[in-house]
């Protein structure tokens, strides 16, 4: 069993002005490592955490460190995350590792990921990549050929076995070396690599067109890194003044920014309603030499637990104060929280994923139905990013009435067939409910772990 499940999770009791411990991780000012975000899991997506901790089902905003591996099954398909907004995509069928997740001596990013089988896409948006000494480093490693990047580029690599490998540039330019030699592959270009099997002295071949072909996972990336182009920067985000980008796009599409007096600029969630609380759906996952680390469930759930605090600003209700840049918290820390506020705590001991309330998400390989309703408490859970045009509108409506609200979705580009595996809470209608009542596994919550 991939969750334990368990009779009672201890709580802790908050003041009005106590904060939370927080558990700073090694990713903090004056360490090297870096963590990222596993931001999308659609279908069957597994997870192994650290080198020999064996593979788990994945899910939405797992912290990803050097060491992890990420792999898709045949109807899987996700997407990692990095600081500045960069990403990648996993087709389904796909396996990577992270060789590298470090910041160099002058504080530049350093990337370096192997492809072991399947189809990667990468989206990349380097900081002063032109610079070798400054800059931040990508290299993508297959069969026995690298792929580096120095300046911003959208392309796609895809692994054919143990005797071809194919390569397609959407935008900007990439560099490949090995024993195929070593070449430049500009916008809009591909290449094919013939591996010599059996023979580590055979040199490898390539042939560079001046064009691509199209594959079926294509639309699906390309639908990806719109929502990301459309939702990262909007004017009431921009006085975050954060150093980082990762999930910009979904506090932007899944929430707005205001000024609460006394509190400054905040962020909140749509869809709260009057008994919502940030900490009643997530999951305590644990890393090796780490600890365990709280997951939220919302799909907007990475930057506001991980950095910054939590507030409850009296007439608005619950409010995530961004800041502490410097630091990555393995905990959410809360300030002014009503005095029972019960607030999750982390298993003492265990390495097994401890599940509250609704637990972490997961989305359906297929997508969202073509209807789908929200209803007030959800914050989001259950809606699939991007598949809802406009939806504060649909926030703002619920706010008047306070009644669930029904709406059409956007269906998602096909990879494949129809898929197989199922979503509970599904209607055999096609209609799915997104409401604090639905739970992506049944698996009743902890005793006291729900806040009141």
């Amino acid at each position: 069993m991939w969750i334990r499940r368990i009779a009672e999770t201890r709580t802790l009791a908050m003041s009005t002005t106590l904060v939370v411990l927080v558990l700073v991780m090694p990713a903090s000012a004056g360490s090297k490592a870096r963590i990222v975000r596993l931001s999308d899991v659609q279908g069957t997506v597994q997870i192994e955490r650290a080198p020999g901790d064996g593979f788990d089902r994945a899910f939405m905003n797992l912290p990803v460190i050097e060491g992890t591996k990420i792999k898709t099954g045949k109807d899987g398909r996700a997407e990692i995350e990095f600081e500045d907004g960069s990403a990648l995509r996993l087709a389904p069928g796909s396996e990577i590792s992270f060789a590298n997740l470090s910041l160099g001596d002058e504080g530049q990013k350093l990337n370096a990921v192997d492809l072991v089988s399947g189809t990667v896409y990468a989206n990349l948006h380097l900081k002063n990549a032109y610079d070798k000494k400054t800059g931040d480093q990508f290299q993508l490693n297959f069969a026995r050929e690298s792929l580096t990047v120095e300046q911003s580029a959208h392309f796609r690599a895809e692994l054919n076995g143990s005797s071809r490998a194919t390569i397609a540039v959407f935008k900007g330019k990439v560099s490949a070396t090995g024993p195929s030699g070593q070449f430049d592959l500009a916008d809009k270009h591909s290449a094919t690599l013939s591996f010599t099997a059996g023979d580590p002295a055979a040199k490898d071949t390539f042939k560079i067109a001046k064009n691509y072909e199209a594959e079926p996972t294509d639309a699906w990336d390309h639908q990806q890194s719109d929502y990301h182009d459309q939702y990262a920067t909007t004017t009431s985000s921009a006085s975050l003044a954060s150093p980082y980008a990762y999930g910009m796009s979904d506090l932007n599409y899944y929430g707005n920014f205001m000024q609460v007096p006394g509190y400054g600029n905040v962020w909140q969630p749509y869809f709260i309603g009057a008994g919502w609380s940030p900490f009643m759906d997530g999951a305590w996952s644990s890393y090796p030499g780490m600890g365990y680390m709280w997951v939220s469930g919302y799909p907007w759930g990475w930057m506001p637990y991980n950095y910054g605090n939590w507030a409850f600003a009296p007439g608005f209700g619950w409010v995530w104060q961004p800041g502490n840049w410097n630091s990555w918290n393995a905990y959410p820390t809360v300030v002014n929280a009503p005095a029972k506020t019960l607030i999750p705590t982390a298993p003492i001991t265990g390495h097994q994923t401890v599940m509250v309330g609704r637990g972490p998400a997961f989305e359906p390989a297929n997508g969202a139905p073509e209807r789908l309703t929200i209803n007030p408490g959800s914050a989001g859970f259950g809606v699939p990013r991007g598949s809802v045009n406009h939806l504060d509108r649909f926030a703002k409506k619920m706010n008047q009435t306070a009644h669930p609200v029904t709406v059409s979705t956007i269906q998602p580009a096909r990879t494949l067939g129809p898929a197989t595996s199922g979503f509970s809470g599904s209607s055999p209608m096609g209609e799915r409910s997104a409401a604090p009542a639905m739970s992506a596994h049944p698996v009743p919550a902890a005793a006291g772990a729900r806040p009141h």
